[in-house]
């Protein structure tokens, strides 16, 4: 089986790093040890993780493992074997463009963030063979918190890859007891399913800022699993994908804890706060504002039908306060369930 011994991580907020963590850890039975480059834009996320082994901005208090590097230089963590590629969706293409003249081609790179690229409707691995052709693309999804991740939690995730020898030599590069990826060969299951669930976590957010209940919650993240099933399924995505760790997994856990952005940024919608307001006092993206629109503009392109997404568009472009967006939903006909 192919080895990787240098993994690069492009990438410093908080999922990128405990990224960087689990791949030194799995590395730890090597000898050397594997090589582990991390690399961020912002001046004290390099300088803190490589003097203090700690990413204090985006994941204060976690230890980090002493081999876990960081870099200003994008060319360095290009060296690497293979790379995961944590920008958020929207600067996805960017950070492609830039890497194209330093990668290795059959690099393997590995799509950690969730999201549909606005404007254009692109899923990320879409956007990866348009901006990074000699890449080998893989995808990385499921219900996963950095925090968790970074102080070794158990945490299972869907690794994807249409090649399986590197889907599975992936998986025994970053994989560990506690940090289980499932091999699976659906790119575009494990895309959409992180990318609808953000959407829907905002809604489920809403909802519990409104004071709805566990009862509403329920219903909507059923109905928002509905909606990611009919786009996934008309983009090519498979059932079972849909409803494995990186669609219905994380779906559970983005929709049901604070800890989400999303859930957190929808909850604050729900309690009055405006999304200015919001957005202003964060450092981190919050993926499902973002490509709320694009979700529900890729789902009319297949004439999908996709209300509860559409309302959170609705919300977060402002042409919907949360009032009229809840109402709309809760005056629809009824329906049959299937």
């Amino acid at each position: 089986m192919k080895e990787f011994e240098h993994i690069g991580v492009i990438g410093g907020g908080a999922w990128g790093t405990a990224l960087a963590q689990v791949a030194a850890r799995a590395g730890r039975d090597q000898t050397p040890a594997r090589k582990v480059t991390l690399w961020a834009r912002e001046a004290e996320v390099v300088d803190t993780i490589n003097t203090r082994h700690e990413n204090a901005r985006f994941l204060p208090g976690i230890a980090l493992d002493e081999s876990v590097r960081a870099t200003s230089s994008v060319e360095e963590a290009a060296s690497a074997d293979a790379l995961l590629m944590v920008t958020p969706a929207q600067h996805m293409r960017s950070v492609c463009a830039g890497l194209k003249p330093l990668l290795k081609p059959g690099t393997p790179v590995l799509l950690c963030a969730k999201g549909v690229e606005q404007g254009t409707l692109k899923l990320l691995t879409e956007v990866l063979a348009e901006a990074l052709p000699q890449a080998l693309p893989a995808v990385l999804s499921g219900p996963s918190f950095a925090a968790e991740v970074a102080r070794g939690l158990p945490t299972a995730i869907t690794l994807a890859c249409a090649d399986e020898e590197i889907g599975k030599a992936l998986v025994h590069a970053i994989g560990l007891p506690t940090f289980r990826p499932y091999y699976a060969s659906d790119l575009i299951g494990a895309e959409i399913g992180g990318a609808v669930k953000n959407v829907l976590a905002i809604a489920c957010g809403i909802v519990e800022g409104k004071g709805f209940g566990a009862s509403a919650r329920a219903a909507l993240t059923t109905r928002g699993f509905a909606e990611m099933t009919r786009l996934g399924l008309s983009l090519g995505a498979r059932p079972e994908t849909l409803a494995g760790l990186s669609g219905l997994g994380d779906l559970i856990l983005t929709c049901n804890s604070p800890q989400s952005r999303n859930m957190s940024l929808g909850m604050a919608l729900g309690q009055g706060k405006t999304l200015e307001e919001i957005l202003g006092s964060r450092h981190s993206v919050s993926e499902g504002v973002f490509s709320a629109t694009a979700v529900v503009e890729l789902a009319a392109k297949h004439g999908i039908e996709m209300p509860i997404s559409e309302a959170v568009a609705g919300i977060v472009t402002g042409r919907l306060n949360v009032d009229e967006a809840i109402l709309a939903l809760l005056t629809r006909p009824f329906k049959n369930e299937s």
